[in-house]
């Protein structure tokens, strides 16, 4: 009896469980479809990616040995949905049953689920803690907190250990990785790639179907293969993780990319292991290349904060999207989509994810989800930008990280604050304020900017939530201590910035 074996768009990895499952005889299905490139507006470039990815995957496949079933999205006869595929691919192989690895989204677990043959959803063993294992964790914790969690991966993986200890002692070095950076011309850059016959037609369809999305399609230069993902891993390792560690929360407004790796579009897709990302950067410090602050800190983030967000996504179920701990409901302004702003570091950081679909994790916490809680708006809106935005966001990882870290919608189950700040954190960490329309220094009146006093706004807004909260509640006392006329004028210059903003004007 034959089975059809499903691999999605994420899951390009030669040891997926359905593929290591497959016999003999198997059928490989694998699907551009419009359901999954439309469920919200993606990124050209994310699309671009996966596409292209998913052909020279399918090829690897067929010249593995394996039979493989591929529908282009422009094929006539695609039913346009995964389902709809396995159906189709089914009743032409005579397959009874479909085996597939669970998907990294409740949509397409329940959409899977509810097929109407069996289709056994594997679990997916490329991340480093079951389910089972984040959930024994989880029971009957006060608090969620990534650190802890952190250290248990750290015991149960051995990366950057030395018996029972840490190595250097010490867990965490984040107090050494908060360095501003300066323009570099010479600053390696990530390595970039031209595109080749497979690409370029993807490229077409994608221009012709998605070229109204948000997002720059050219140019594209990103890996598309797991030999392009290894030559980027290597260049990283090689080249700037040795310095990612101290920079890795700085800005610049024309270095969109730094230290950074740009490895999570890789690793998201499945063209990357985050075991074998990680034992790189082990090895890297072990043999003397790079310092531990940047191995740990750059290990940290998957290990740690990929785990800990995958973890978070599945004990918390399909409704974690909607939640709205702080009851925001403002609309997500036109700045969001390239409107023209004021701010310098909103327009850069908007400019850049048009470009790149790529912002670093700083830029995204700390000045679009930093101005988007302080203004109140939606998350179930700023969920759905940075889901459509970001060549790396698939909802796993995204909805987390957004809901819970970025606006503390869930109440405080990622995060033990909210992260919000006055310009003062972004004019230490960047070169945005430099240039600004605004003055970073003034706190209110003409050419204040919105940042100082949107974080007071936020703050009083939600004073009876956080007043108590030991890792913010002191600035109330900072607040009390003003004169009752400044505060007033904060308040009111405040309301007047997000009416002019609601209103459609330039701000």
């Amino acid at each position: 009896m034959t089975n059809l074996i499903l691999i999605l768009g994420d899951q390009l990895s030669e040891d997926i469980p359905a593929l290591r499952a497959a016999r003999e005889g198997d059928v490989i299905i694998m699907a551009e479809v419009m359901a999954e490139t439309t469920y919200v507006r993606h990124h050209p470039k994310k699309i671009a990616l996966v596409l292209t990815a998913m052909r020279k995957f399918a090829e690897r496949l067929r010249q593995a040995g394996w039979q493989v079933a591929y529908t282009t999205l422009d094929d006539p006869e695609n039913s346009q949905s995964i389902p709809g595929e396995l159906l189709r691919r089914a009743a032409e192989y005579d397959a009874q049953d479909i085996i597939a690895t669970e998907p990294g989204e409740w949509r397409l677990i329940q959409a899977l689920s509810d097929m109407p043959l069996p289709v056994r959803q594997l679990p997916d063993d490329r991340f480093l803690a079951t389910h089972a294992e984040f959930e024994d964790w989880a029971r009957d914790r006060k608090e969620l907190r990534m650190e802890w969690f952190y250290r248990l991966m750290r015991r149960k993986t051995g990366l950057l250990m030395e018996g029972d200890e840490p190595a250097g002692g010490k867990w965490n070095y984040d107090h050494d990785n908060r360095k501003p950076a300066a323009p570099d011309l010479f600053r390696p850059k990530p390595p970039r790639f031209s595109p080749d016959a497979v690409t370029q037609q993807v490229l077409d369809l994608v221009q012709d179907r998605f070229g109204d999305n948000f997002g720059d399609l050219l140019p594209f230069d990103y890996a598309t293969d797991r030999a392009g993902a290894l030559r980027v891993l290597d260049h990283f390792i090689d080249h700037s993780l040795d310095l990612f560690g101290p920079y890795q929360d700085a800005m610049l407004m024309d270095d969109p990319f730094l230290h950074h790796s740009i490895l999570s579009p890789y690793l998201n897709c499945g063209l990357l292991s985050p075991s074998e990302v990680c034992q790189a950067a082990a090895d890297a410090w072990q043999a003397g290349k790079v310092r531990l602050n940047s191995a740990e800190g750059f290990i940290r983030q998957i290990l740690g904060w990929r785990e800990f967000m995958r973890g978070i996504y599945f004990l918390e179920g399909p409704d974690y999207t909607s939640r709205n701990a702080l009851d925001h409901h403002r609309n997500l302004p036109g700045l969001y989509w390239g409107a023209e702003t004021r701010m310098n570091c909103l327009s850069h950081a908007v400019g850049q994810t048009r470009a790149h679909a790529y912002a670093h994790h700083i830029q995204r916490l700390m000045i679009t989800g930093n101005f988007a809680l302080l203004a109140g708006i939606d998350p179930a809106q700023v969920h759905e930008w940075y889901l459509e935005v970001y060549i790396d966001a698939y909802e796993w990882v995204e909805a987390p990280n957004t809901i819970g870290m970025s606006q503390f919608a869930d109440g405080g189950l990622v995060g033990s604050k909210p992260y919000v700040s006055s310009g003062n954190y972004i004019n230490k960490m960047s070169d945005y304020c430099k240039t600004c329309h605004y003055s970073v220094t003034t706190k209110t009146g003409d050419g204040a900017c919105p940042f100082n006093l949107l974080y007071w706004d936020f703050l009083l807004r939600h004073r009876d939530r956080l007043q108590d909260n030991p890792r913010i509640g002191r600035a109330f006392a900072t607040w009390d201590r003003m004169d009752k006329d400044r505060r007033h004028t904060i308040l009111t210059e405040a309301a007047q910035f997000l009416n002019r903003m609601d209103a459609g004007e330039t701000v």
